[in-house]
Formats: structure tokens, sequence, C-alpha cells
């Protein structure tokens, strides 16, 4: 048996991306492991290290046991201190060190997709000890690898890829999280509609919709009387979801149209990732 198709497309997304990784970062020298990147708190060092780690994980090796300093200002919460741990454990580590256990887990997680056999719903282990489907498992590490790719080419000045294979999987992952957003978090009202028009490397228009119940869905066809419409292009998109940026640091490249207090609740309640 081999890999479930469903499950090739976030095999292939997460390959793409982890072999960029490590082409940006083999090269670099021991200063440039600490550039700041656009992920809070984290360092190049941090970036690759997290990517490590929660591959490691995914291997089912066991958690570092590891105490966590008390000055990380950016650990705000329990998620964030799960993460911190296979980051901090390796804050110490050489250029070389990074590098060489970087391409050995490649090699290992390689290895386990080409022996992958499981049901696609298969339980697995996640963060902070919960479960998920194998197949939920994997498509969040494509996301994740893409969306750390892309922190390390901002920090490294090296753009590229933001139509690769995992940037669609990444666009699919934010979408999905659109409605509660739209519905809960910046509060449109019932019966309103929030159309969403991206351009750039990758392309979409959606419309959130809020029915009678205050519930949200999202689909392709256009509204005819949008209580907010926002344009912006897919690079800005991303980095505003995933919490990179504020909307105010990128206004100059969203435009909106619409109720503006509904406009402003919206872009406050953008990021979806912690």
């Amino acid at each position: 048996m081999s890999l479930h198709p469903t499950l090739q497309p976030y095999a292939d997304a997460w390959t793409h991306s982890v072999e960029a990784i490590s082409e940006l970062v083999q090269p670099l020298v021991e200063s440039e492991w600490n550039r700041r990147t656009p992920c809070p708190g984290w360092s190049v060092r941090d970036v690759v290290s997290h990517v490590i780690g929660l591959d490691c994980e995914m291997l089912g090796d066991p958690r570092p046991i590891h105490t966590l300093p008390r000055d990380l200002f950016h650990v705000t919460n329990e998620h964030q201190r799960y993460m911190e741990m296979q980051v901090d454990v390796r804050r110490h580590h050489t250029a070389p060190e990074m590098t060489s256990e970087l391409e050995y887990t490649i090699i290992r997680r390689n290895r386990q997709l080409r022996n992958e056999s499981r049901d696609p719903g298969t339980k697995v282990r996640g963060p902070l000890g919960t479960e998920q489907t194998l197949e939920e498992a994997m498509r969040y590490r494509a996301f994740d690898v893409w969306v750390h790719e892309q922190d390390l080419r901002t920090a490294l000045g090296v753009p590229g890829n933001l139509d690769s294979p995992g940037a669609h999987i990444a666009r699919d992952e934010l979408l999905a999280m659109l409605p509660e957003v739209v519905a809960k978090d910046a509060g449109a009202p019932p019966g309103s509609a929030i159309v969403l028009d991206v351009h750039g490397a990758v392309e979409f228009l959606r419309t959130v919709r809020v029915d009678a119940e205050g519930r949200g869905s999202i689909d392709g066809a256009p509204s005819l009387g949008p209580a907010v419409s926002l344009m912006l292009d897919w690079e800005t998109y991303v980095r505003l979801a995933c919490g990179r940026v504020t909307a105010d640091a990128v206004a100059d490249h969203i435009k909106a149209e619409g109720d503006t207090d509904l406009t402003a609740a919206l872009l406050q309640s953008f990021a979806v990732t912690n």
C-alpha cells in the first residue's frame, strides 16, 4: 500500500516547502540565524526549530523535557507555551547543528511518507494532548510549513513561492476560518454579506454570508449588496490572516468599501493563527 490519494497533495506541498526552507538556510552564516522574522518573537533559528520540532512530533518522537525561561514575553497562552518548547530547546544550537538536524528530519519524514498506508481518518496525536485525524494533521503541517517558509523569505529578503502547492492549501485553510471571523469575532449582523476580493499570485473572490441565526458560511458567488467589500493582494491577505502585520501597517494595500465600523471590526479580528 502507499499514501492515500486524499493525503498526497498535503505530502507534496509539505515536501515543496520544507525543501525550499532547507535551500534558504543552508548557506546562512551564524549571525543570519538570529535575524528577526515576521512571526512574533521568533528568529530565523526559532522558525526552523519549530519546523523541525513539529515534524519530529509527526514522527512520534517524544517531546523535549525542558523548562521555559520566564522572560519570553511573546508567550502568553498554553498553545504558545506548547509550541515554544521545541523552539527554546534549540536556541543555542549552531548553524551546522540546525542544518544537519533539519536535513535528517526531512529524510526521516520522507521515509515515513513513502511508507504511510494509514487511512486519512486515523486518529493521531495533536498539540496539547488533543487528537486529530491524519488528514487534519498533514493538511495543517503543509499549511504551517508554507507560512513559515514565507516568514523566512521575508526575513532573508528572498521572496518567492507565493503560488506554490502550499499556498493553495494555505488559501483553503484561511478561508475555512473566515466565516467565524466575520460572524462571531467581528460581529457582522444577521442577513449581511462580506465580500473578499484577493488578487496577485493566488486570486479568488469569496462571499461570507451571515444567516438569520448569526452563523457564517462562505461561497464563491458575488453579493449584490455586501455590507463590506475588502480588496487586497494575496501576500497582504496572508500576512494579515497569520498575524504577521496589523491592518494599520498595510492600510495602503487594502481597499475597503461599505460599513466603516464593521470594516474596522473585521480587520481587527482578521488574524486566525497564534
